[in-house]
């Protein structure tokens, strides 16, 4: 885990920091309940706050937010490292419905816009589609590569549908399955592209340059194909061929670095921020 000060995060709780560290490996954020209790509230003492809220939560309501805090070692005021109560970006969100404050008013309209906006695309999936094309363009991608996006979106379905029809079930499977193909060409899993890119919770191929893309559909697409080809049954099988797939890609890169002269990956991103991180750990407690 590492210490992050995102801006974009401080800014949501007006402009107040909030302790957070990020989680690689689950790629979300665990925020400081009493950091945002603080902001949300006019209560002196967060922590005292914090505890008669989890009482009611608990007795009261039955809520399960208590017990899905995670106590993780902050530097406090003074310095010194102390065991702090967090939550995920989930746990947040539900912990702001459940205070009573007006200064949450404007967190809880923002979250029941969001849900309307959800059960409207249900009826009308096109919003949804819209709502994408229009992010994208907002932050500079051409058309002719929202294009592509999008297809490439329909290509990794195509893909899963046959790992489930070999009998992929679970999710941490098919995250697997995908890690070998990246592999296979690129020597890292996506999490390690994604910490050598400097980004985490983005999308990966939304940062990646022409040729990474390239080499990302070339590898799915070989999987698919051998896959489709050969009809493997079960984990096993199917990861033997995600690392063939990613091989097929990894041929084509050699071929395109020996003909350029230049590595076919890249650290940039498409992001005009950066993350500010400490260097220090944190540990469970």
């Amino acid at each position: 885990m590492e210490h992050n000060k995102l801006e974009a995060i401080t800014n949501l709780f007006e402009g107040k920091e909030i302790r957070s560290v990020w989680d690689s490996e689950k790629e979300d954020y665990y925020f400081s309940v009493v950091d945002v209790i603080s902001v949300l509230t006019d209560s002196r003492d967060a922590s005292d706050y914090w505890t008669t809220l989890k009482r009611r939560l608990t007795n009261d309501e039955g809520s399960e937010l208590p017990t899905n805090c995670r106590s993780l070692k902050f530097k406090a005021k003074d310095g010194k490292m102390r065991n702090t109560d967090t939550l995920d970006t989930k746990g947040i969100l539900r912990l702001i419905e459940s205070v009573p404050s007006p200064k949450a008013e404007p967190f809880k309209v923002w979250l029941a816009n969001l849900g309307s906006e959800r059960i409207d695309e249900v009826f009308d999936p096109e919003i949804a589609i819209n709502r994408a094309v229009n992010y994208y363009r907002r932050l500079g991608y051409s058309d002719e590569w929202i294009k592509k996006r999008l297809n490439g979106i329909v290509d990794r379905f195509k893909l899963t549908d046959i790992w489930k029809d070999g009998g992929i079930e679970k999710p941490v499977e098919y995250a697997m399955l995908t890690n070998e193909i990246y592999k296979g060409w690129s020597g890292m899993k996506a999490s390690e592209y994604k910490a050598y890119k400097g980004i985490r919770k983005e999308s990966l191929r939304d940062n990646m340059t022409d040729i990474e893309v390239i080499l990302t559909d070339l590898g799915e697409v070989a999987t698919r194909d051998i896959a489709t080809t050969e009809h493997p049954q079960g984990f096993s099988e199917n990861m033997k061929v995600a690392a063939r797939g990613g091989q097929v890609a990894n041929d084509a890169r050699i071929s395109y670095e020996q003909a350029t002269k230049k590595s076919a990956i890249s650290n940039k991103n498409a992001l005009n921020y950066q993350y500010k991180d400490e260097t220090r750990q944190i540990e469970d407690k």
